[in-house]
């Protein structure tokens, strides 16, 4: 019981329903869109877009805002062009992609705490692109158009800075602070030591492990494999433990309501399924609305509720594909227990090679061990040092 109730534990600070309001308000205009022009497999790219742009606004005057982000947008456009360009080629190559995409998210970090966890957003939406590129060619046969994901991508960023523009001139041209104020503003440079360039390696090797298990067995809806695998990867143990539990139980929430969600149309034709598949999708979008509220209550609640939403959105084309929530919470629980392993193994390894060295002279003092967990930058808010980036 003491591990379920930290599993499920709130943080009343944490509630934030002003947010999730804004996010709704942000969200419904890109839904309209594609209802108006009938191509809602573009609407995932254009949620991405706006709900990263958000998340990694750093604040201030609005010109550094605007330019910032406007960079963010063009680095997530680029890799939104590579996810969905290779999607449907040879698994080897998403391999590579995924390696060299997941090396550079990790070493960031040099960059400031702030820019790791915009890199970290990034890594995620590209390792997403790749899975929904590569269903799109093997398995639903969903024509989409790399150029037109990087337009929906480019434009969900670009909503959200003429969102913010327009709260510049209602707030009088003021200086605004950071609007996720729970994710590390510092952008101040770091040294890349050791621990850190080992760390990122580690990430790297693993996620590309999991990309070519995913992709190379052709396996269903394997792509959640990697990204519960980033995730659960943490630098100290029991942060990886609790996180891979949390998500874990969060995605079985998840896909059971979404599975219940798709029994509504799975024997509707004609206009009553045009009907329900847009009232499903409002729903979807109210999940992630409850998402973003309660992200920082409880992480298992907020993995239940994203879940559920990107569920139902993905799988309203083909509604009777129960197995596919199988599946998913199936290649989750692999990727959070591949995350923990390794990070497990990575400890035990760290621990033997910082024994003293035989032969030291006796009464020489040992030098001042630095752990992972000091030095490596750590997305999970519970437990973190100072100045260490909050879970994303």
């Amino acid at each position: 019981m003491s591990w379920l109730s930290k599993v499920f534990e709130l943080n009343p600070a944490g509630l934030n329903w002003p947010r999730a309001v804004l996010f709704l308000d942000v969200a419904l205009v890109p839904l309209v869109v594609f209802w108006a022009i009938g191509y809602e497999q573009y609407l995932l790219s254009a949620l991405f877009g706006a709900l990263c742009a958000w998340l990694a606004d750093p604040g201030g005057s609005y010109g550094q805002r605007a330019s910032r982000i406007a960079v963010f947008a063009l680095i997530g456009a680029g890799l939104t062009a590579l996810g969905f360009g290779i999607g449907g080629d040879a698994w080897g190559w998403l391999v590579l992609a995924a390696f060299a995409v997941t090396l550079a998210g990790g070493l960031a970090v040099t960059f400031g705490v702030h820019r790791f966890v915009a890199a970290l957003l990034l890594n995620i939406w590209f390792i997403v692109a790749l899975g929904v590129a590569f269903s799109f060619h093997h398995q639903s046969r969903i024509t989409s158009y790399t150029w037109a994901q990087v337009l929906a991508w480019t434009g969900g960023a670009a909503l959200w800075i003429a969102a913010t523009f327009i709260e510049w001139l209602i707030r009088g041209r003021q200086d605004r602070p950071q609007p996720i104020a729970e994710i590390p503003g510092d952008t101040s440079r770091r040294t890349l030591t050791r621990p850190v360039v080992m760390f990122a390696v580690i990430r790297a090797l693993v996620i590309a492990g999991t990309v070519a298990l995913a992709f190379g067995l052709n396996l269903s809806y394997g792509y959640w494999m990697p990204i519960a695998a980033m995730i659960a990867m943490k630098p100290s143990l029991q942060q990886a433990t609790l996180i891979a539990v949390q998500r874990l139980a969060g995605t079985l929430i998840g896909a059971v309501a979404a599975a219940l969600l798709l029994l509504i149309p799975a024997n509707e034709h004609g206009l009553r399924l045009l009907s329900i598949t847009i009232g499903l999708e409002v729903v979807a979008i109210v999940l992630l609305m409850h998402g973003v509220a309660i992200r920082f209550w409880n992480y298992a609640l907020y993995t239940a509720a994203i879940a559920a939403g990107v569920l139902t959105l993905i799988d309203l084309p083909q509604p009777t594909n129960y197995s596919a929530e199988g599946y998913r919470l199936l290649w989750t629980l692999c990727g959070v227990a591949i995350g923990v392993l390794v990070m497990l193994l990575a400890g035990l390894l760290a621990k033997r090679t910082a024994k003293t060295p035989p032969g030291r002279p006796t009464g020489v003092p040992a030098q001042r061990k630095t752990t992972a967990e000091q030095d490596l930058p750590s997305p999970s808010g519970h437990g973190a040092k100072p100045g260490t980036p909050g879970r994303a």
